[in-house]
């Protein structure tokens, strides 16, 4: 069978829990953490309500994509474990298909501890568990040939080997977003991966973390590296056809070598929790390009909305829209 989007990457279950008594502190002198949440040392911190949810940037991205009428396949690795069917069944239930979602016979499936303020900000304590098993063998390989878009989220373990397999696949175009393990290798060692890969997503701080690996901008001023379209040029640079830029309430950019675009964001209805916010933006970015013919600018646009009310819901799957009605 062949699928619209093969998404590649994390699953877990995610247990989210709200509370109002985190408080927000800016942090500019260092551009890799320029936000903190902190609490008080020592205290006991009331927990105003949780939920059982599901997550992970593979099982976030297939649920959005089929949500919009996308035919999709979640290539994952979950735990022969209760956390792990039930990580399944919410796949069915929305429509994507379960046939490259493999299970680990040995180690539990991933669990994330979502903690999530008053604002809707939050910090995810991630255990990756069978997600860092994930492997892409020539089956694999085989079965990735037969999607038109491979959407590359964060692999964990020992990461490289999938990567070089999943890249060295012809035909299906690549959209990658990745995880902290591939954007601490470096942009210089990421180069080979980037040149083939036609829409690379990172949000800001992972944008300024890959560019300051290169030594020749590593002492840049701060005035620098915040500067988006530096950032976005460097990147594009760097091999990739296309390059998308999330930064939080500024919006996001794109650059594809040729134009620059801005995207402001669009305020939500209620602000509830931002988890999932850049899965949903970046996968509805790509859902858009396929649904407008390439179109960036309508593209982001849909991403906004899209986004705007994914805040407004619990979860990183909750209150996503059908793309299609926005054509």
């Amino acid at each position: 069978m062949k699928y619209d989007v093969i998404t590649i990457g994390g699953a877990t279950r995610d247990i989210s829990f709200f509370t109002d008594e985190g408080i927000l502190v800016g942090n500019k002198g260092d551009l890799l953490r320029q936000n903190l949440l902190a609490f008080e040392y020592g205290a006991k911190i009331k927990v105003d309500k949780f939920y059982n949810l599901f997550g992970g940037g593979a099982v976030n991205a297939a649920v959005n994509f089929a949500n919009s009428g996308f035919e999709v396949a979640c290539l994952a690795k979950i735990g022969n474990d209760h956390h792990g069917r039930e990580i399944a069944a919410n796949l069915v239930a929305r429509g994507v298909s379960t046939r490259l979602l493999a299970i680990d016979q040995k180690e539990p499936s991933g669990l994330s501890f979502v903690l999530v303020t008053a604002s809707g900000e939050r910090v995810i304590f991630s255990s990756r568990s069978a997600n860092n098993n994930l492997s892409i063998t020539k089956n694999e390989m085989s079965l990735l040939s037969l999607g038109k878009w491979l959407y590359i989220t964060s692999l964990s373990g020992s990461w490289l080997p999938a990567a070089r397999n999943i890249f060295s696949i012809p035909g299906p175009r690549i959209a990658w977003n990745p995880g902290a393990a591939q954007y601490q290798l470096g942009l210089k060692k990421l180069s080979p991966f980037l040149k083939r890969t036609d829409v690379f997503c990172v949000n800001k701080d992972e944008a300024i973390e890959l560019v300051m690996s290169d030594e020749r901008y590593a002492k840049k001023k701060a005035a620098f590296l915040n500067n988006t379209e530096n950032l976005l040029v460097i990147l594009k640079n760097a091999g990739p056809k296309m390059v998308l830029i999330t930064s939080g309430s500024d919006g996001a950019d794109v650059y594809d070598g040729h134009k620059f675009y801005h995207q402001g964001i669009i305020k939500e209805k209620k602000r509830v929790d931002i988890t999932g916010v850049g899965d949903a933006f970046n996968s509805s970015f790509i859902a858009g390009l396929e649904l407008t013919g390439g179109n960036i600018k309508k593209s982001l646009l849909m991403s906004a909305k899209n986004t705007a009310s994914k805040i407004a819901h619990y979860g990183a799957q909750g209150g996503l829209l059908d793309l299609r009605k926005m054509k």
